[in-house]
């Protein structure tokens, strides 16, 4: 990869590159981009581009709309789905009025909580390892309409297609099934190839997997992509979404990393394993509880005490609320445990002392994922540097406590709603600020943003089983 403006020009020249696509990511977490043709491309260009920051949502007022993209050479990548050779450059946004990067830009938010771990002296890099979960389905009809509310998804692997005629094929029968999905074999298992078409154009674009696989739900699959530093692993969220959206477009299917898509089946998290490094070695590894050291359990501490803050980042969605219930291998309840899935905080059992981590489950791909790596770093340093006791380790069965036994217990659980999330991160807002990590203009803007998009859209419009329990009051 490219480590300067030099390189990357050298390197677009190589690969007889066409366009340059500069993208960046927006509050909500989407990708936005910008393409120059390459005889307009110099290393002056690459300096800062000019784009329209009031057209982004959430971000400049229209009178300060003139903002900066700063690409980041390091990031350089071919483009797998473009007609013409086009290289892929991430960016970073620039504040022109201030004259310093933009505090709503979740990259730089991002780069903020790194550089406050090291300010710390804490540690000195910080691991991610995110596993995005997703649905491919055959189809998506939706309607939201004053006197409508309606959706419908559809999948060759549906169960409720069994007794149905295929357009252009006859119904084999072989389903996986309700919560069915992990892990049987073709011709059950019927996204084999399409998930390694997936994989093999990951690896086109410099990622590394390992495994892949059909989830519990119908339609569900998994690929795991190699863990990296935070700032890294974020990028890769970003790259694993559009490479899984584009080739399950090319297959003629469409790609969802939506919580909760499905009634009654299981839905998609972002599990994310995480530990801290300091002069190359593993500050999560020592002689405590599953060969975890104090920190790591006091980094633990921070995060299960913080949850439903670092809700709001991580549990981004109104649909976010609907996957956190029991019974669908979702953890809500604010708990640690080895290798015990039912727990928000797992400890994964792992050979040597590099691998020592921790799992939290909690998360999902509703989130941004620069937003939702800093929050849960901000956390668990607040952990660290408060000593925050996790408390015991739950070992048993979590998902079969009743409300009545988790109170009884003292157990903390997930916001029930995204309005609850938003409300608690108010409330405990200070960790994120610290080290100016998060501003205060940042987090209202986020408040505002999520109320007026999401909350409140979602509060005011009936749901369709509101009608079978009270059309007839």
């Amino acid at each position: 990869m490219a480590k300067n403006a030099a390189e990357v020009i050298a390197f677009a020249k190589a690969n007889k590159i066409l366009f340059y696509d500069f993208r960046f990511t927006d509050i909500k977490g989407a990708w936005h981009h910008v393409s120059y043709h390459v005889d307009s491309v110099d290393e002056t260009t690459l300096k800062g581009l000019p784009f329209d920051g009031s057209s982004i949502p959430a971000w400049q007022p229209i009178h300060k709309s003139d903002m900066q993209l700063i690409p980041d050479p390091t990031t350089i990548f071919l483009d797998p789905f473009t007609a013409d050779p086009t290289l892929v450059v991430f960016c970073d946004v620039w504040d022109i009025y201030k004259n310093q990067p933009y505090e709503k830009c979740p990259r730089s938010i991002a780069k903020n909580a790194v550089k406050y771990l090291k300010d710390s002296g804490i540690g000195d890099t910080v691991y991610f390892g995110p596993e995005n979960e997703f649905f491919l389905f055959d189809g998506l009809k939706v309607r939201d309409a004053i006197n409508i509310q309606y959706y419908e998804l559809e999948s060759s692997e549906g169960i409720w297609n069994s007794h149905t005629d295929l357009p252009g094929s006859i119904n084999t029968g072989h389903r996986p099934g309700t919560k069915g999905g992990y892990f049987p074999v073709a011709p059950v298992d019927s996204q084999v190839d399409l998930r390694a078409d997936i994989v093999k154009t990951l690896h086109k674009i410099g990622m590394e997997t390992f495994v892949v696989h059909h989830e519990v739900a119908q339609a569900q699959g998994e690929i795991g992509v190699k863990f990296g530093t935070l700032i890294e692993a974020a990028d890769n969220v970003q790259k694993l979404k559009y490479v899984v959206k584009n080739v399950a477009h090319k297959w003629g299917k469409t790609a969802t990393f939506m919580p909760k898509p499905l009634y009654g089946d299981n839905g998609n998290g972002m599990h994310c394993h995480q530990s801290i490094w300091k002069d190359g070695k593993n500050l999560f590894a020592g002689s405590g509880y599953q060969g975890l050291s104090e920190l790591a359990l006091h980094y633990t501490g921070g995060v299960l005490k913080h949850g439903k803050t670092v809700a709001a980042f991580t549990n981004a969605s109104t649909n976010s609320y609907k996957r956190l219930l029991p019974g669908f291998e979702a953890p809500a309840i604010l708990a640690y445990s080895a290798q015990n899935r039912s727990a928000c905080a797992r400890i994964p059992f792992v050979s040597g002392e590099k691998a020592k981590r921790v799992e939290f489950r909690f998360p999902d791909s509703s989130a941004n994922p620069y937003l939702a790596f800093a929050a849960l770093l901000m956390a668990g340093l607040d952990g660290i540097q408060n000593k925050i006791d996790p408390g015991p380790p739950r070992e048993e069965d979590l998902f079969e406590l009743s409300l009545d036994e988790i109170r009884e217990k003292g157990i903390q659980q997930m916001p029930h709603t995204l309005r609850e999330a938003v409300e608690h991160m108010l409330a405990g807002k200070e960790i994120f600020k610290k080290g100016n990590v998060f501003t205060e203009d940042f987090i209202q803007t986020y408040k505002a943003y999520k109320f007026e998009t999401e909350i409140w859209p979602w509060e005011g419009r009936p749901h369709p089983f509101e009608f079978l329990t009270t059309y007839s009051c």
